[in-house]
């Protein structure tokens, strides 16, 4: 199993970065395609989480409007569009395909599942 991500980068505020995350050695029916964020001394926040089997999409509240996730069933590949990029958006961005979790809350990108090794991004103002 392996997921890469890539697309991360140094940008200043209201710049647009777009991530990509190619998996491989899995199959993806049944989990969420997702992007977590963890920024130097804070928790890691699920971002964004797309769901295959029923298109089902959650966004963190913080990237509401600014933020798409979108995937390429094909290439097996999920980006992260990033628009008006802020300095606290500066995180280390991961791709993980995670199990669902509750629909409908923050707990819906679960962290249980398969990461990558995350790709930085950074904002400044």
């Amino acid at each position: 199993v392996q997921l890469v991500e890539s697309g991360g980068g140094q940008v200043q505020s209201g710049e647009s970065l777009r991530l990509s995350c190619v998996a491989s050695g899995l199959s993806l029916d049944d989990l969420l395609m997702s992007w977590f964020r963890q920024a130097p001394g804070k928790e890691r926040e699920a971002v964004s989480c797309i769901s295959r089997r029923d298109g089902t999409i959650y966004y963190a509240d913080s990237v509401k409007g600014r933020f798409s996730i979108s995937e390429d069933r094909a290439r097996n590949t999920v980006y992260l569009q990033m628009n008006s990029l802020r300095p606290d958006d500066t995180a280390r961005y991961y791709c993980a395909a995670v199990a669902p979790g509750p629909k409908n809350t923050r707990y819906y990108c679960s962290e249980y599942g398969h990461w990558g090794l995350g790709t930085q991004v950074t904002v400044s103002s």
